[in-house]
């Protein structure tokens, strides 16, 4: 049997007429349509010089289209690799020349930029709209629609994540067709998504949250998905008569919060409402369950390993709690320096281990060693505990990492930019709880004696050089950063401080 995620979507299709998706202006989309489109779209690849085991790097707007460069690009054998929409050339720079892609799709207005950093690995370039017009589809339009689904097996590469650490340069995430067929036929199951659901897709569709989970999710359940390029609030309210599921990070629900118009009337048909990316406020879960009596199912991934643990489908979903490992995955509590594993309730370092743990990091084969228990089991870096009734908490993260808005900030980077600075002696970036975003990405800065700087002028100089979700939310100036007696600052003392800074 072909392995290739794109045969185990479609090869068992029985009804090709099936809605999959609904585009914005109103248009349907059938799963045959899905499959034609790939197919022409595969055609294309190959004809650009696209060979099994290549990586297709994208940087472009959620568009059907986009979504069809996905499954075009794992039906040719190919790797696809998502870049955020907000990451600037300076970014895009590291992210091309590391993977070594030979095609990558951007938007026209960045086509020259992109264009002279592809140059130096020989990437070849097309461009697609947020309308989802580009060279791209102007040249898969000219190609046919029928292709052989290349064979892959279970353990070959199907895309290549970034994530953001604390220490080092940003990392690939080899992302295998098993990793993402298994966790999404896992989801189906423990969400009880069937071909009768149809799910408001108000994600992006270039990180695991909305691309591999909501997609992936839907599509294997033979499901429906209206298509919306970005949340709005009050758009989304609308669509809920006409829908059964949201998938979203804890902004979305804040946001609807605000909407007078969220009622339980307003949410009759809604058979289940998910969150995940960022920890969702448990003051954000009961009002939600108050105002709709619908409790949000919370659950906890990570770009290594999609989808780890989830609140139960029957069962009490507890606020501040990432629910039960899923079937198939194992995860355990462990003490951060010696690797023994603890008890319940006991806080240390999590571990997980399953089918959806990624294969390693791309060209990193001591950092991948290093982040493996040599039996199996991958070391996430997030701090939490096992309650007495199996339940997860996450309570932190060893590594610093701030989750803002479903997105990972990698402070080092942040710090970097504002050290750059003309008067500044150092700097701290921290993640401090924000109602909206989860996190706020936030920053503790010492400036020389006399210099004249302000936050005004760190944000204008933060400006262009890093994507939007990495600037901070705030600037504080203080005269001393807090350090331990090996003069390690402690992040930990300046989240304390500051945990408040964005209440009221």
């Amino acid at each position: 049997m072909n392995a290739n995620l794109f045969s185990r979507l479609f090869d068992s299709l029985k009804e090709a007429g099936k809605l999959a998706i609904e585009t914005p202006d109103g248009r349907h989309v059938s799963y045959g349509d899905l499959i034609a489109q790939s197919g022409r779209m595969a055609n294309y690849l190959v004809a650009r010089g696209v060979k099994v085991g290549d990586r297709v790097a994208v940087q472009a707007e959620k568009s059907v289209p986009a979504l069809v460069l996905y499954l075009a690009t794992v039906r040719a054998g190919a790797v696809y690799l998502p870049l955020n929409t907000a990451y600037t050339l300076n970014e895009l720079d590291y992210f091309i020349t590391d993977a070594e892609p030979s095609l990558v799709v951007c938007d026209p207005s960045k086509a020259d930029g992109i264009a002279a950093i592809a140059a130096r690995v020989k990437a070849k370039v097309d461009t697609l709209d947020p309308a989802g017009k580009g060279s791209l589809t102007d040249g898969a339009a000219k190609e046919k629609a029928e292709f052989v689904t290349v064979d892959r097996k279970d353990d070959d590469l199907a895309a290549i994540l970034y994530t953001s650490g604390t220490t080092g340069r940003s990392k690939g995430a080899m992302l295998t067709h098993d990793n993402l067929a298994s966790n999404s036929l896992t989801l189906v199951d423990y969400w009880r998504f069937t071909d009768k659901d149809v799910l408001i897709h108000a994600l992006p569709i270039y990180h695991t949250h909305g691309l591999f989970v909501a997609s992936n999710v839907t599509l294997f359940a033979r499901a429906s998905m209206i298509f919306r390029e970005k949340f709005d609030a009050a758009d989304v309210l609308s669509l809920m008569p006409r829908a059964t599921a949201l998938m979203g990070v804890p902004t979305f629900y804040v946001r609807l919060l605000q909407q007078k118009g969220l009622t339980r009337e307003a949410t009759r048909s809604m058979r289940v409402f998910i969150s995940g990316s960022a920890p969702l406020l448990a003051d954000t879960h009961r009002e939600w369950s108050a105002r709709t009596g619908h409790g949000i199912l919370e659950r906890y991934g990570m770009t290594e390993t999609n989808m780890n643990t989830s609140n139960p489908y029957d069962g009490d979903r507890v606020p501040g709690a990432v629910g039960f490992p899923l079937p198939g995955v194992s995860v355990r509590i462990t003490d951060p320096e010696t690797g023994k594993e603890l008890g319940r309730e006991a806080i240390g370092m999590i571990e997980v281990k399953g089918p959806n743990v990624f294969k390693g990091y791309w060209r990193m084969p001591e950092k991948t060693k290093s982040e493996f228990r040599d039996d199996g089991f991958f070391i996430t870096g997030d701090l939490g505990k096992i309650d007495e009734r199996g339940y997860v908490h996450i309570l932190g993260r060893g590594k610093d990492l701030v989750i803002s808005g479903g997105f990972n900030v990698y402070p080092k980077e942040v710090e970097s930019e504002i050290d750059a600075m003309p008067g500044v002696v150092e700097s701290a970036v921290i993640g401090v709880p924000h109602a909206d975003f989860g996190e706020g990405v936030t920053a503790v800065v010492v400036k020389d004696k006399g210099a004249a700087i302000d936050e005004a002028m760190v944000m204008q100089a933060l400006e262009g050089r890093l994507a939007k979700f990495k600037m901070p939310k705030k600037v504080v100036f203080v005269d001393d950063l807090p350090r331990n007696t090996m003069g390690k600052v402690q992040k930990n003392v300046l989240r304390d401080t500051y945990a408040k800074i964005y209440a009221g």
